[in-house]
């Protein structure tokens, strides 16, 4: 399944192709980011990589990456969201991006060793918090605030009562 696709506009007789890709800025080591990224994730490809930059896939998603320079960093205020199903995908992702310097946050947001923060997220925790019971809605809540890595269980205890 496609995740993303370009969309024709017209606006004053001219047509556009749109799309929206995420630029990503590095230090130094793009061509190491590229590698981190593409072992964590399986269906990564990598349409081009270079000492500048590099052009690659994760599960769907086109991004581009620069080798900048150390003025400009990332920051919490975005970040990439994995949506999974199951508790061994919430361990895949949460041990891989988290290895070799990654830091573990709250509520399921971490780190990687870049400094590019992600969330990994259960499907579950978003059908709990939109459960019209607020009651079993903010068990759930209460019960994710107290968590780093999402553990299903956990949820399913706290929705269950």
């Amino acid at each position: 399944m496609q995740r993303w696709s370009r969309v024709r506009s017209k606006t004053k007789g001219y047509n556009f192709m749109t799309s929206i890709t995420p630029f990503l800025w590095f230090a130094n080591n793009v061509q190491e980011a590229v590698a981190f990224y593409k072992a964590v994730f399986p269906n990564a490809k990598v349409e081009t990589v270079s000492d500048l930059m590099a052009v690659f896939e994760l599960e769907g998603q086109r991004f581009h990456a620069l080798n900048g320079g150390p003025q400009y960093r990332f920051t919490e205020a975005v970040s990439f969201f994995i949506s999974v199903e199951t508790q061994a995908e919430v361990d895949y992702f949460w041990s891989r991006l988290t290895a070799d310097g990654g830091e573990e946050s709250r509520c399921g947001w971490l780190k990687d060793k870049f400094g590019l923060s992600w969330q990994v997220i259960p499907s579950a925790l978003g059908r709990y918090l939109g459960d019209p019971d607020r009651t079993r809605a903010n068990r759930v809540m209460q019960a994710m605030m107290e968590m780093r890595k999402i553990i299903i269980a956990d949820l399913d205890r706290a929705y269950a009562g």
